[in-house]
């Protein structure tokens, strides 16, 4: 099973996307990313980090299963990852999900709302972004939750939605909402 979880940026994406490897034994899909690695990020374990450059070779060689830009960065996702018949975890850009849906199907989603938007946003103030990237990032997260509060088609399109009240009541709903779907 490919899962994915989606949600506003500062909602525990990482989080839980952590959770549902070290428990349930998923394998998790690192993005390769663009950007420069940030201060508290792992080359390999938070994601992976590379060039455009060796992006564009990758792509060439056709080893990438969805490519795609947001916030001034490329991402993208190796085949190999994708297409695993492993059970697999990865966060998902929302605008991303009509994408995910015609290049795997049987993807499964869980769209996670912030009980309360004022903790996402703090959760973004203590990353240490540089004050542009801070900016960019709140503005995003009002965007996005407005975008999907207010788009019925858009909300319809996740197999699944939870919310985080950042608590263990919250940890162990999503945890065995999980659990049901690979049972």
């Amino acid at each position: 099973m490919l899962l994915a979880l989606v949600g506003v940026t500062g909602v525990g994406k990482t989080y839980y996307t952590n959770k549902i490897v070290d428990e349930l034994e998923f394998k998790k899909i690192n993005t390769i990313k663009t950007r420069k690695k940030r201060e508290n990020e792992i080359a390999g374990k938070s994601a992976i980090f590379m060039t455009k450059k060796d992006l564009d070779r990758l792509e060439n060689e056709n080893k990438i299963a969805y490519r795609f830009s947001v916030f001034g960065g490329e991402y993208a996702y190796l085949k190999e990852e994708i297409f695993s018949k492993e059970n697999s975890v990865f966060e998902m850009h929302y605008t991303t999900i009509y994408d995910w849906k015609k290049i795997k199907p049987d993807i499964k989603t869980i769209y996670i709302y912030p009980k309360d938007i004022k903790i996402a946003k703090q959760k973004v103030l203590e990353r240490k972004l540089s004050s542009e990237k801070e900016e960019e990032r709140i503005r995003e997260i009002d965007e996005h939750y407005n975008n999907i509060i207010n788009n019925d088609f858009l909300r319809k399109q996740f197999d699944y939605i939870v919310y985080n009240n950042y608590d263990q009541k919250s940890d162990i709903e999503i945890m065995n909402l999980v659990k049901s779907m690979i049972k």
